[in-house]
């Protein structure tokens, strides 16, 4: 069997929104380099993938949280001689509660996983791109990038981070063949919220999204050059009302939606 010569390259992409989107590439005929710590996963997501889609899997195991180990993820992709024309940034965690009292070192590795493994594999792969004259990245970023978050200061700080980050490069690389596009869910029925550590909040009671369906609209956003999307019509509506709605206002209504279920406050 001939396989595409060109990758997408997927991080965390044996769980959630990463795994949907991984199985929407491989259903599309993409070869594929899928990314994530647990190398378990990863075997078994790639027998899945090659079992279902005859495509060509490549696992590279890496843990995200440390930035040097996007550096050395790029380098073992350049040594296996691998094109990646698409980049899919989907790897992040949040953590749940008040920041004073918080992990600070947890933070900052989300901090890490969130922003800056995301810059780095971004830079390097882009460059690669612009020499190609072509390719596309799609970014997870998160309706929380457009509202503060009580209960989760430090992951919708990342977000807005991603999205602002996102937009600025999309605009750098207009009418150089290369699209950045901002992929935007809310609350989604992943592993999320048990890493976060935030099975008590508010929020996971209520209508969880599919992930599925959030992977294709991103899938959908990227594969027509779509500078961003947000998944699911009550995120777009929320999005909506956040940009005319005092920022006071919007994290009195965050903090409601997202804490505790018996929080007394």
């Amino acid at each position: 069997m001939k396989y595409s010569d060109q990758y997408t390259l997927i991080t965390g992409a044996t769980s959630g929104i990463g795994y949907e989107l991984a199985k929407i590439f491989a259903a599309n005929g993409h070869s594929l380099i899928i990314v994530a710590r647990d190398e378990q996963a990863l075997e078994r997501v790639a027998g899945e993938l090659i079992q279902q889609h005859g495509v060509d899997v490549v696992r590279i195991s890496r843990d995200l949280f440390d930035p040097n180990n996007a550096f050395s993820l790029y380098d073992e992709v350049k040594q296996k001689n691998l094109k990646v024309d698409v980049l899919v940034n989907d790897a992040g965690q949040g953590l749940y509660g008040e920041f004073a009292d918080t992990d600070i070192q947890r933070e900052l590795d989300i901090i890490h996983l969130n922003i800056s493994s995301l810059v780095v594999l971004t830079k390097l792969f882009l460059q690669d791109m612009l020499i190609a004259g072509n390719g596309k990245i799609l970014n997870l970023s998160s309706i929380a990038s457009k509202v503060p978050g009580p209960w989760q200061s430090v992951y919708h700080g990342t977000k807005a981070f991603v999205q602002s980050f996102s937009e600025s490069i999309r605009h750098e690389m207009k009418d150089r063949g290369v699209t950045i596009t901002a992929l935007l869910p809310g609350a989604t029925d992943t592993d999320f919220f048990n890493k976060a550590e935030m099975l008590d909040s508010k929020i996971v009671q209520g209508n969880l999204a599919d992930a599925a369906t959030v992977a294709k609209d991103g899938y959908d956003a990227l594969m027509s050059g779509d500078d961003k999307v947000v998944s699911g019509f009550m995120n777009k509506l929320q999005t909506s009302m956040a940009a005319i709605t005092p920022e006071p206002m919007l994290a009195a209504q965050m903090e409601k939606q997202q804490e505790p279920v018996n929080h007394d406050k």
